[in-house]
């Protein structure tokens, strides 16, 4: 097993977490979904797996790349890992890019510094990382710098320095934000066509079910810090059993809903994700679940199986299976 995550907890020194015991696995060559609403605690799991918390947050549990722990390890090893073994394309490139140097510098730096090529090398590197990620005129664009590229190019740049050296694990957080769908779906291809080609193991990140259920095997629902619901993408859309899986699924816009006034309007679900300081105790999607009883607030969530592989942490499993949003009459699928 390439990447093993155990009991993972992230939160500020003495007070509430924000990551409460999440474990999952991948192997080589694997696709994971993580999903959720923003809060949930998806980007602060991938900054732990890259030891790169905020300051004044800490992990604890378990994390093993190839059997190594990386919780614990100095900054100087992890520093040797990161744009190595462990590569991350961040929700922002504008932000995550250096706006001082010209991209082609960018993607050269992690091939100088894991591979020790020249410099020379590392350009020609870089340019032909550029063409891979689909970037044209890949030799000029390697002297321009982030803000004279459209935001399509930025987050290939991304993908390019985060494959320059053939990490192990590559770990995408909302890498489609904020760009058009025509751009979304090429980036997303772009993707597992390099995971497929290089045999790496993908963690995406999302807050679109759809999304990630066209483009992972596996998927990983969170809440409040805590998986509510895991399983094959397959069986998890084909039987969603959380209520929160199934009030994501809801909200998904159809083409032609609500057109002209026709039709049902879009679903919500009620209420927002608690701040950590205010998390209920018990079940924490309870204050906005449709099926809650008051012996919900005192349940403690636990994964109970739907099927071989798929799990969910709801008290009131067959009530939520047995709605009809448990059977959606159509939806994303890997």
């Amino acid at each position: 097993m390439l990447l093993q995550v155990e009991n993972l907890r992230v939160g500020l020194a003495g007070g509430p977490e924000a990551v409460r015991g999440v474990s999952f696995e991948l192997a080589a060559g694997d696709t994971l979904g993580l999903v959720g609403e923003s809060g949930c605690g998806k980007s602060l799991t991938a900054l732990a797996l890259l030891g790169l918390l905020p300051e004044g947050m800490a992990a604890t549990g378990s994390i093993r790349l190839a059997g190594r722990e990386l919780l614990g390890l100095p900054e100087r090893a992890l520093a040797g890992l990161r744009g190595d073994r462990l590569a991350m394309i961040f929700q922002e490139p504008m932000t995550a890019l250096n706006p001082l140097h010209p991209v082609g510098r960018q993607v050269a730096e992690p091939l100088r510094r894991h591979r020790g090529l020249s410099r020379a090398a590392a350009r020609l590197a870089a340019k032909r990382l550029l063409d891979r990620v689909g970037i044209p005129n890949a030799e000029r664009r390697l002297d321009a710098y982030p803000h004279e590229l459209s935001g399509g190019q930025r987050q290939r740049v991304m993908i390019a320095m985060a494959l320059a050296c053939g990490p192990d694990l590559l770990v995408a957080d909302e890498p489609t934000t904020a760009l058009d769908v025509t751009v979304q779906r090429q980036i997303l291809d772009l993707l597992l066509e390099l995971v497929e080609e290089r045999g790496m193991a993908l963690l995406l990140i999302s807050h679109d079910l759809g999304l990630i259920g066209e483009s992972v095997r596996r998927v990983a629902v969170m809440y409040a810090g805590l998986l509510v619901e895991r399983g094959p993408a397959e069986r998890l859309f084909r039987r969603l059993a959380h209520p929160y899986s199934q009030g994501l699924f809801a909200a998904l816009p159809r083409l032609g809903a609500g057109a002209g006034g026709q039709g049902p309007r879009l679903s919500t679900i009620p209420g927002r994700v608690p701040a950590l300081t205010a998390l209920p105790p018990g079940c924490p999607f309870a204050p906005r679940c449709p099926l809650a009883e008051p012996a919900c607030a005192d349940w403690a969530p636990e994964a109970l199986a739907v099927e071989p592989g798929h799990a969910a942490a709801c008290r009131r499993l067959e009530a939520a299976l047995a709605r009809p949003e448990a059977r959606p009459q159509a939806g994303p699928g890997p």
